[in-house]
């Protein structure tokens, strides 16, 4: 991973700035961070944030629709946006030639997006064919991330599904994007990242010259989105009509990822050890030994680490055969869980773990894109660009004494469990 000394600024506007150079390759990555995710949409619009994230690329008032696609591909550039539980964020990366093109788009769209209702109902149609593709017409559409935070959560920003509701995305208006808009896509509420082969002092000229004057408001409060952790097991059932096999996913509360990170880096690397590679111990169990399932995973964040704030999940995911009740898969995995939580991970085993977590990590950051989006996610959760840097040495440094607690954590009595059944019939 190239790692470089990072140059941070914030504008008059309140936009802030890291710049990263790097170089080695004539290429340049430009992200914008939006600290707006699907957990802040308001009740009854489910579904809005990934919504107004189709409509950022619908044009501006200076440029037609379709235009941003043309301009950044060709110049030899690659373009997307994505949302995410408590960010919104775009991207471009380019040839370093064409930053000011980068540059001149991104703020463009930050001062004035097109939203007319023409773009609205075409984004709208988008969006549910996206959610009939990826969710409603395939087999664990939507497992777990859309169907366990219902049964582990009970607030309606951390249980609600961010993809949406056909219903509340049908009655979406302009007036709801226009006011979506003003309250979180301010430049105070969001972070532009420029990376790679890049000029210090001409980049700050040029995101003065094109973000400068994008029109100041104020940053939105952000509120605290806990909630009580749950104080005895909750469990529920989804109908999956295209589900080949039953399934079950466990989830549960983990430790504060900002202000907790030791503790929850403990968790990614225990979710290591149960699951990453043949040899983990949930693979020996449930899938060698005896077997009950077909497959197994457990993570830590329902769309990976660093990509929420409190609170955030740790989840096993399992599919396993009819004749394998769910029951037996959960008291396997409480066994091993009371297991590491009695008797610490072993040396290799958990170098084993952080070592691969290292690795996977400098190769990700080695790819312009995932750094430059890395920088902006984590500036805008932590405050800290520059812990992407560490990262790799503070997961190497997590003790098996941590691994033990986090396994302890990790409790029936304060877990949900979501049951995937394959019939008729749909989400109960």
């Amino acid at each position: 991973m190239a790692v470089s000394e990072l140059h941070k600024f914030t504008l008059d506007n309140g936009l802030r700035v890291v710049l990263a150079p790097d170089p080695t390759a004539p290429v340049v990555g430009v992200s914008v961070h939006y600290d707006v995710g699907f957990r802040s949409e308001p009740e009854g619009r489910t579904g809005f944030a990934h919504l107004f994230e189709h409509l950022m690329f619908q044009g501006s008032e200076s440029l037609e629709k379709l235009a941003h696609f043309r301009h950044v591909q060709s110049s030899g550039g690659t373009f997307n946006g994505s949302t995410h539980p408590d960010y919104t964020d775009y991207f471009e990366v380019l040839p370093s030639a064409a930053l000011e093109r980068a540059l001149f788009l991104e703020a463009d769209r930050m001062r004035a997006p097109k939203l007319t209702r023409e773009n609205l109902a075409n984004q709208i149609d988008v969006v549910k064919e996206e959610i009939r593709l990826n969710v409603l017409n395939r087999p664990y559409g939507g497992f777990p991330w859309i169907l366990l935070p219902p049964v582990l959560y009970s607030t309606f920003p951390n249980a609600h599904n961010g993809y949406g509701d056909f219903t509340d995305l049908e009655q979406a208006s302009l007036d709801d994007c226009a006011a979506f808009f003003d309250t979180y896509y301010s430049p105070a509420n969001a972070v532009l990242t420029v990376a790679g082969d890049l000029d210090v002092e001409r980049t700050r000229d040029l995101v003065e010259k094109h973000f400068g004057d994008v029109p100041a408001r104020p940053k939105p409060h952000r509120p605290s989105f806990d909630e009580p952790r749950p104080t005895e097991e909750r469990r529920g059932t989804h109908i999956d009509p295209h589900a080949p096999l039953p399934a079950l996913a466990v989830g549960y509360r983990m430790p504060d990822p900002i202000n907790e990170l030791d503790a929850y880096l403990a968790n990614l690397v225990l979710a290591g050890v149960l699951t990453d590679g043949d040899s983990s111990r949930l693979q020996q169990r449930l899938v060698h030994a005896e077997p009950l399932v077909t497959d197994v995973n457990a993570g830590a964040g329902l769309f990976g680490p660093f990509e929420a704030r409190n609170p955030d999940t740790f989840s096993v995911t399992a599919i396993h055969g009819p004749d394998t009740s769910p029951e037996r898969v959960l008291d396997a995995l409480d066994a091993e869980l009371d297991a590491l939580a009695t008797t610490p991970p072993g040396e290799r085993e958990l170098a084993k773990v952080t070592a691969r977590w290292s690795a996977n990590l400098h190769s990700d950051h080695d790819r312009l894109v995932a750094r430059t989006l890395g920088l902006g996610s984590l500036e805008l959760l932590y405050g800290d660009a520059a812990l992407l840097y560490r990262l790799p040495e503070r997961i190497a440094a997590v003790t098996a004494e941590q691994v033990s607690e986090a396994a302890k954590a990790l409790r029936p009595d304060s877990r949900a469990v979501l049951v995937v059944e394959p019939g008729q019939g749909g989400a109960q």
